[in-house]
């Protein structure tokens, strides 16, 4: 772990207040949840459980914090209401971890887990368990003497999960390391008991992004096996244009039903995707590609492109468009390539680097010409305009080749013999 990373203590974070970007207050934090990792690896923190003002605890990802400091945390204010379910791969650290007696690996001594400390990896947002307070010693309500220290959490047994067995949690952290594609092709090749078994276990992001890579027939029986606001949830994390390709697989009444589950804001990108033929570059795009004003600089830029959760296609460039610096409703006014902004000074106005020559697309484009547009202009992504000048999404190559591949593409074994491998 690099030094400087973040580090606090779970007792520390117990019933510290939880903010909002505005200073207001969330709720508190009661817990956090953890899961359990295969071998040598310590266990990953996925996020907290914050009880709001009208006592409902809910799931609060880590993804989604800013800030640990102070006695508060700060989250990106994007908070789903829905209840908390305990699912079967996660532990709570507070409820689970405290108190109990594990062993230390050196001398197979007997010891008590009084705190237990977390640290955020570098360069990203994901936290894992760093330490354990330990105590040595038998406890007991009456027994509370003991020597205490500060161990590695690979000095001390019980916290991770053994090879075998066929329980979800062991194939899940199993998958972990793996790439959301390769995720999917192994699940299409389990019996749809164990893939819906599996798929439940998965965290709504990470099911979200391997629902992305299934063959479609998999994406509806995955998504009808799972409780409604779940699958609102998981349809709430997936790319807007991919989840209305979803959606437009399911019966009418199924379909509205989970929109109206659905955030309104997500619903309605999702609707608005829907309302356009399937191959064309309304159907094909995504609503969510980077967009800024005029007056952001290109450190503004950088900074937007450097987001972990982004596709190499969409940070490939950014959109300058007039306030309002969003979908549907900004008004294009060019794009900016990311190799143009490694070439300019931070401060430099990404308004005086605008790339305007190139005509955008209309919503109603045909794949055979978005796929020409894109080979024609040696593109990675393509915005999509309407009459009016607004800028209404961006086209990415990989939803293009999407389109172009034959159906029964993503059922391709890409690890056989003599086939593709993914480098790590």
């Amino acid at each position: 772990m690099a030094a400087g990373a973040p580090r606090v203590f779970v007792s520390h974070l117990a019933g510290v207040p939880v903010f909002d970007p505005n200073g207001d207050q969330v709720g508190r934090v009661r817990d956090l949840v953890a899961m359990l990792r295969v071998g040598p690896r310590p266990p990953r923190i996925l996020g907290l459980v914050v009880e709001v003002i009208s006592r409902r605890r809910i799931f609060l990802p880590m993804t989604r914090v800013t800030g640990v400091e102070s006695g508060q945390v700060i989250t990106t204010g994007v908070v789903n209401m829905r209840r908390f379910e305990q699912r079967p791969t996660e532990r709570l650290v507070l409820g689970e971890f405290l108190d109990r007696r594990v062993r230390l690996v050196e001398t197979e001594e007997e010891v008590t887990v009084l705190d237990v400390a977390i640290q955020q990896l570098p360069a990203r947002r994901d936290w894992e368990i760093d330490k354990y307070f330990v105590r040595k010693g038998r406890g007991g309500a009456l027994r509370r003497k003991g020597e205490t220290l500060t161990v590695e959490w690979s000095a001390v047994s019980g916290f991770s999960l053994e090879e075998h067995g066929q329980g979800a949690e062991n194939l899940v952290a199993t998958f972990e390391r793996l790439r959301p594609a390769d995720v999917a092709n192994a699940l299409h090749h389990l019996s749809p008991k164990r893939r819906v078994e599996v798929a439940a276990a998965l965290d709504d992001d990470r099911l979200a992004d391997v629902l992305e890579e299934l063959p479609e027939d998999d994406q509806v029986e995955i998504l009808g096996k799972l409780k409604e606001e779940r699958a609102a949830d998981v349809l709430e994390a997936m790319d807007p244009d991919d989840a209305a390709d979803l959606l437009s697989e399911l019966p009418e009444e199924d379909k509205e039903r989970l929109l109206t589950l659905m955030r309104p804001d997500d619903a309605a990108d999702v609707r608005r995707l829907m309302s356009y033929e399937e191959r064309t570059a309304g159907g094909l795009m995504t609503t969510e590609p980077i967009v800024l004003r005029p007056d952001a600089t290109v450190a503004d830029a950088l900074a937007r492109v450097r987001q972990q959760d982004l596709s190499p296609a969409l940070a490939a460039q950014v959109y300058v468009c007039r306030s309002p610096d969003e979908t549907p409703t900004g008004k294009y006014l060019g794009t900016v390539h990311f190799q143009r902004l490694l070439r300019d000074p931070p401060f430099t106005l990404v308004s005086s680097i605008v790339d305007s020559d190139l005509v955008p697309l209309r919503p109603d484009t045909p794949l055979p010409t978005v796929t020409s547009y894109l080979a024609a202009y040696n593109l990675v992504s393509a915005p999509v305009v309407d009459e009016s000048g607004s800028l209404l999404g961006a086209v990415t190559v990989d939803d293009v080749l999407d389109h172009l591949l034959p159906e029964d593409w993503r059922e391709t074994d890409f690890h056989g013999e003599g086939g593709i491998r993914h480098g790590r």
